[in-house]
C-alpha cells in the first residue's frame, strides 16, 4: 500500500532539511580536507586504485573538477598519481599511507559527530535509520552502480552487491564521509 501523498510531501520537506546534517558533517573535516578531497580519499579506499577519469565517473561531476580534488589530495601526499602501465598517458591514483592515516581521522571525528549528536537515539533506532536510508536509495538508484551494471540493495532483495575488492557496496554519500570499513 503506497503511502498518502502528505506522506510524500512531509518527506520532501525532511529530505530539504538534510542539508543542515550535511553541513555538521563538513564542519567536522580538517580545514585542509575538504569534502571534495574526502570524497576522492573515500573512493580510492573503497574502489583500490584507479585512473582520474573512473574516478571523475564515481564522484559524477566533471573532468576539471576531479582534477583539482585530485591536485589538492596529491599537494598533501594523501594520494600519489603513478604511470598507468597500460597506457603512459594517464595516471593511476593510489591512496598514501598519510591518506590512510587521514580516513582513520576523519572516520573517528564522524562517529564521535554522530555519537554526540544522537546520544539520546538508541541502536535498533540507528540501525533503523540506516535500513531506511538504504532502502531510499536504493528505491532511486545509484547512477554510478548503475552505470557499472550494479545497483545497490533494493528492498525486494536483501543480497548486497560487491566491488571489485569484495568490500559490499554501502549507500552513503561520498561527500558525507561516512565510509563502510567492514571487510568481508
Amino acid at each position: 500500500m503506497a503511502a498518502a501523498r502528505s506522506q510524500y510531501a512531509e518527506l520532501s520537506r525532511q529530505l530539504s532539511a538534510v542539508g543542515a546534517v550535511k553541513r555538521s558533517l563538513a564542519r567536522v573535516l580538517p580545514a585542509d580536507c575538504p569534502g571534495g578531497s574526502a570524497a576522492v580519499l573515500t573512493l580510492l579506499e573503497r574502489h583500490g586504485e584507479m585512473r582520474m577519469s573512473r574516478l571523475a565517473e564515481l564522484l559524477a561531476v566533471d573532468m576539471s573538477v576531479t582534477s583539482r580534488h585530485v591536485a589538492h589530495a596529491a599537494e598533501r601526499g594523501w594520494i600519489e598519481r603513478l604511470p598507468d602501465p597500460a597506457d603512459k598517458r594517464s595516471r593511476i591514483l593510489r591512496l598514501t599511507p598519510a591518506g590512510r592515516e587521514l580516513l582513520g581521522e576523519l572516520d573517528r571525528r564522524v562517529t564521535e559527530m554522530f555519537a554526540r549528536t544522537l546520544d539520546d537515539w538508541t541502536d535498533d533506532e540507528v540501525g533503523q535509520l540506516n535500513a531506511l536510508l538504504a532502502r531510499l536509495r536504493g528505491s532511486f538508484g545509484d547512477c554510478r552502480d548503475r552505470h557499472e551494471g550494479r545497483y545497490e540493495v533494493r528492498h525486494e532483495s536483501r543480497q548486497e552487491s560487491r566491488s571489485e575488492n569484495g568490500r559490499p557496496y554501502d549507500t552513503e554519500d561520498p561527500y558525507a564521509r561516512t565510509p563502510t570499513r567492514q571487510e568481508t
